[in-house]
Protein backbone atom coordinates (compact mmCIF):
# COMPACT_ATOMS: atom_id res chain seq x y z
CA UNK A 1 0.00 0.00 0.00
CA UNK A 2 1.09 3.93 -1.12
CA UNK A 3 0.91 6.32 1.45
CA UNK A 4 0.68 9.72 0.13
CA UNK A 5 3.61 12.22 1.55
CA UNK A 6 1.29 14.71 2.41
CA UNK A 7 -2.20 13.51 3.67
CA UNK A 8 -5.13 15.24 5.05
CA UNK A 9 -4.23 15.24 8.73
CA UNK A 10 -1.38 16.91 7.15
CA UNK A 11 -3.34 19.66 5.57
CA UNK A 12 -5.49 20.00 8.69
CA UNK A 13 -2.86 20.65 11.07
CA UNK A 14 -1.18 23.22 8.89
CA UNK A 15 -4.48 25.24 8.19
CA UNK A 16 -5.37 24.86 11.79
CA UNK A 17 -2.15 27.22 12.69
CA UNK A 18 -2.13 29.07 9.53
CA UNK A 19 -5.23 30.91 10.80
CA UNK A 20 -8.54 31.95 8.66
CA UNK A 21 -7.45 33.21 5.35
CA UNK A 22 -7.85 36.91 4.52
CA UNK A 23 -9.88 38.77 2.14
CA UNK A 24 -7.14 39.27 -0.65
CA UNK A 25 -6.37 34.86 -0.05
CA UNK A 26 -10.14 34.17 -0.95
CA UNK A 27 -10.57 32.99 -4.44
CA UNK A 28 -13.21 35.06 -5.90
CA UNK A 29 -13.24 35.97 -9.60
CA UNK A 30 -12.33 40.07 -9.69
CA UNK A 31 -13.77 43.15 -11.91
CA UNK A 32 -11.41 45.84 -12.17
CA UNK A 33 -13.97 48.67 -13.68
CA UNK A 34 -12.62 52.00 -15.01
CA UNK A 35 -14.50 54.87 -15.54
CA UNK A 36 -14.34 58.53 -15.75
CA UNK A 37 -17.04 59.27 -12.32
CA UNK A 38 -19.25 57.84 -10.26
CA UNK A 39 -22.18 58.96 -12.13
CA UNK A 40 -20.81 57.34 -15.34
CA UNK A 41 -20.45 53.75 -14.13
CA UNK A 42 -23.78 53.66 -11.69
CA UNK A 43 -26.04 55.14 -15.00
CA UNK A 44 -24.15 52.52 -17.79
CA UNK A 45 -23.78 49.06 -15.74
CA UNK A 46 -24.74 50.15 -12.13
CA UNK A 47 -27.44 46.85 -12.01
CA UNK A 48 -24.87 44.82 -14.23
CA UNK A 49 -22.28 45.67 -11.22
CA UNK A 50 -24.69 44.71 -8.44
CA UNK A 51 -26.00 41.50 -10.06
CA UNK A 52 -22.09 40.85 -10.10
CA UNK A 53 -21.51 41.68 -6.73
CA UNK A 54 -24.36 39.27 -5.58
CA UNK A 55 -22.74 36.59 -7.72
CA UNK A 56 -19.63 36.57 -5.53
CA UNK A 57 -17.59 38.72 -7.60
CA UNK A 58 -14.95 41.23 -5.75
CA UNK A 59 -15.54 44.30 -8.06
CA UNK A 60 -13.04 47.51 -7.79
CA UNK A 61 -14.03 50.69 -9.86
CA UNK A 62 -11.11 52.86 -10.43
CA UNK A 63 -12.11 56.60 -10.70
CA UNK A 64 -9.85 59.64 -10.91
CA UNK A 65 -9.24 61.18 -7.25
CA UNK A 66 -10.91 57.75 -5.93
CA UNK A 67 -14.61 59.31 -6.78
CA UNK A 68 -17.69 59.51 -5.09
CA UNK A 69 -17.91 56.25 -3.19
CA UNK A 70 -21.25 55.93 -1.64
CA UNK A 71 -23.13 55.14 -4.97
CA UNK A 72 -20.89 52.17 -5.14
CA UNK A 73 -20.76 51.34 -2.23
CA UNK A 74 -24.54 50.48 -2.13
CA UNK A 75 -24.04 48.78 -5.30
CA UNK A 76 -21.56 46.56 -3.22
CA UNK A 77 -18.57 47.64 -4.96
CA UNK A 78 -15.05 49.17 -3.66
CA UNK A 79 -14.23 52.06 -5.07
CA UNK A 80 -10.26 53.05 -5.82
CA UNK A 81 -8.29 55.94 -6.90
CA UNK A 82 -7.17 55.16 -10.94
CA UNK A 83 -3.70 56.33 -10.63
CA UNK A 84 -3.06 53.70 -7.43
CA UNK A 85 -4.69 51.20 -9.93
CA UNK A 86 -3.04 51.47 -12.70
CA UNK A 87 0.40 51.60 -10.86
CA UNK A 88 -0.24 48.31 -8.65
CA UNK A 89 1.89 45.23 -8.90
CA UNK A 90 -0.84 42.55 -8.44
CA UNK A 91 -2.62 41.19 -12.01
CA UNK A 92 -5.92 42.61 -13.24
CA UNK A 93 -8.55 40.51 -12.30
CA UNK A 94 -10.80 37.75 -14.62
CA UNK A 95 -12.75 41.03 -16.26
CA UNK A 96 -12.33 44.16 -17.37
CA UNK A 97 -14.93 46.83 -17.37
CA UNK A 98 -14.21 50.27 -19.24
CA UNK A 99 -16.13 53.37 -20.13
CA UNK A 100 -15.05 55.18 -23.72
CA UNK A 101 -14.05 58.14 -21.80
CA UNK A 102 -11.67 56.55 -19.63
CA UNK A 103 -10.27 54.68 -22.42
CA UNK A 104 -9.85 58.59 -24.32
CA UNK A 105 -8.76 60.02 -21.33
CA UNK A 106 -5.72 57.71 -20.47
CA UNK A 107 -3.61 55.77 -22.76
CA UNK A 108 -2.20 53.39 -20.28
CA UNK A 109 -5.93 51.82 -20.32
CA UNK A 110 -6.09 52.34 -23.55
CA UNK A 111 -3.07 49.81 -23.73
CA UNK A 112 -4.77 47.48 -21.03
CA UNK A 113 -7.93 47.27 -22.98
CA UNK A 114 -6.14 46.18 -25.72
CA UNK A 115 -3.76 44.22 -24.37
CA UNK A 116 -6.41 42.30 -22.89
CA UNK A 117 -8.13 41.94 -26.01
CA UNK A 118 -5.31 40.41 -27.83
CA UNK A 119 -4.72 37.93 -25.54
CA UNK A 120 -7.84 36.94 -24.42
CA UNK A 121 -6.95 37.66 -20.98
CA UNK A 122 -10.19 37.70 -19.80
CA UNK A 123 -12.74 39.23 -20.17
CA UNK A 124 -13.82 43.06 -21.32
CA UNK A 125 -16.94 44.54 -21.40
CA UNK A 126 -16.98 48.46 -22.43
CA UNK A 127 -19.92 51.57 -22.58
CA UNK A 128 -20.13 54.75 -23.60
CA UNK A 129 -19.99 56.14 -27.38
CA UNK A 130 -17.29 57.44 -29.85
CA UNK A 131 -14.50 54.14 -29.37
CA UNK A 132 -11.87 54.56 -31.26
CA UNK A 133 -11.27 52.77 -35.22
CA UNK A 134 -10.60 49.02 -34.94
CA UNK A 135 -11.99 48.30 -31.12
CA UNK A 136 -15.58 47.06 -33.20
CA UNK A 137 -14.10 44.50 -34.82
CA UNK A 138 -13.18 42.72 -31.28
CA UNK A 139 -16.58 43.46 -29.75
CA UNK A 140 -19.79 42.92 -29.69
CA UNK A 141 -23.50 44.62 -28.19
CA UNK A 142 -24.28 42.03 -25.02
CA UNK A 143 -27.62 42.62 -23.10
CA UNK A 144 -27.49 42.02 -19.24
CA UNK A 145 -30.98 41.75 -18.12
CA UNK A 146 -30.92 42.78 -14.17
CA UNK A 147 -32.25 41.04 -11.57
CA UNK A 148 -35.81 42.77 -9.56
CA UNK A 149 -32.48 43.35 -6.70
CA UNK A 150 -30.24 45.09 -9.25
CA UNK A 151 -32.94 47.48 -10.65
CA UNK A 152 -33.56 48.48 -6.82
CA UNK A 153 -30.13 48.89 -5.54
CA UNK A 154 -29.63 51.18 -8.77
CA UNK A 155 -32.29 53.15 -7.54
CA UNK A 156 -30.82 53.62 -4.75
CA UNK A 157 -27.32 54.07 -5.92
CA UNK A 158 -28.80 56.69 -9.28
CA UNK A 159 -30.32 58.63 -6.17
CA UNK A 160 -27.00 58.97 -3.94
CA UNK A 161 -25.12 59.92 -6.72
CA UNK A 162 -27.61 63.09 -8.06
CA UNK A 163 -28.96 61.70 -10.98
CA UNK A 164 -32.64 61.95 -11.73
CA UNK A 165 -33.79 58.29 -12.99
CA UNK A 166 -37.45 57.84 -12.94
CA UNK A 167 -37.93 54.32 -13.37
CA UNK A 168 -34.27 52.08 -13.89
CA UNK A 169 -34.58 50.09 -16.68
CA UNK A 170 -34.74 46.61 -17.28
CA UNK A 171 -31.66 45.51 -19.27
CA UNK A 172 -28.22 47.51 -19.39
CA UNK A 173 -26.35 46.89 -22.89
CA UNK A 174 -23.03 46.58 -23.14
CA UNK A 175 -19.93 46.01 -25.39
CA UNK A 176 -17.98 42.66 -25.38
CA UNK A 177 -15.26 40.05 -26.60
CA UNK A 178 -16.81 37.10 -24.37
CA UNK A 179 -19.56 35.13 -24.06
CA UNK A 180 -19.33 34.89 -20.52
CA UNK A 181 -22.54 36.56 -20.19
CA UNK A 182 -25.26 33.74 -21.30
Amino acid sequence: MITPAYGISDYLATAATRGPRTDTECLRYRLEVVATSTVDVVHAAGGWLYDRVTAGWEVTVLLPGGGGTRPLQILGARAADLETGLTESRPWGQSLAVSAGALAADDRVRDRVLEALEYRSGEVALWGDKWPWGLNRAISPVRHVLSLTARAFKRQALKAAGIPYGSVEPVETLLSDTQWWG
